[in-house]
């Protein structure tokens, strides 16, 4: 896999592989950015160490066919996460092509330890199939930790891991603080 040609200039990284797919979009004081608008992009979030770290040491090709079936999965992504307690049938049709490019086969190894091989269409298939495959993960293990950031101007998602499950921002620094300061700043002129 490339090494990412520049560093990854997004606000929230480091989520589980489906949700920091659906945050290559975001959001901040300059406007809208679009990490996937490029092949260079693709390397970049290709490049973060999670994603790596997700995808393995499999070789993935950095080229516009990796990037359109990205785009794909972040589509079917951003469908299914817009309705988790009652998904319309387009969002299950649309992750559902998506999985339908690979599968995970279960063997067992020469050490006589079990083992699973991810398998797929074709390599550029691997970062979408994949992520796919960690959406349903998430929606298995706990569902409603899946959420997106509580500020109605962020279009970022977060798989809350708190303690109690009351994170309600992507990230206190930025979201978070910014909703106290108007809190606070609201509180002075009353």
């Amino acid at each position: 896999m490339p090494s990412p040609p520049e560093t990854d200039p997004r606000p929230l990284i480091g989520e589980p592989l489906s949700i920091d797919l659906l945050n290559t979009r975001w959001i901040d004081a300059e406007g809208r950015h679009e990490l996937l608008d490029s092949v260079a992009g693709l390397a970049v979030w290709l490049g973060s160490p999670s994603v790596r770290r997700s995808l393995g040491d499999r070789p993935v090709p950095v080229d516009e066919q990796t990037l359109d079936r990205l785009l794909q999965a972040r589509a079917a992504l951003d469908k299914a996460v817009a309705a988790l307690d009652r998904p319309a049938p387009e969002a299950v049709a649309a992750l559902n092509d998506v999985l339908a490019h690979g599968l995970v086969r279960h063997l067992l190894g020469p050490d006589g330890r079990p083992g699973v091989v991810v398998e797929v269409d074709t390599p550029s298939w691997l970062p979408a199939w994949s992520a796919a495959e960690d959406f349903l993960r998430l929606l298995a293990d706990r569902p409603d930790r899946i959420r997106p950031c509580a500020n109605d101007e962020c279009v970022l998602h977060f798989y809350d891991v708190s303690k109690n499950g009351t994170r309600r921002w992507c990230s206190m620094a930025g979201c978070g603080n910014r909703a106290k300061a108007r809190r606070h700043y609201a509180r002075r002129v009353m």
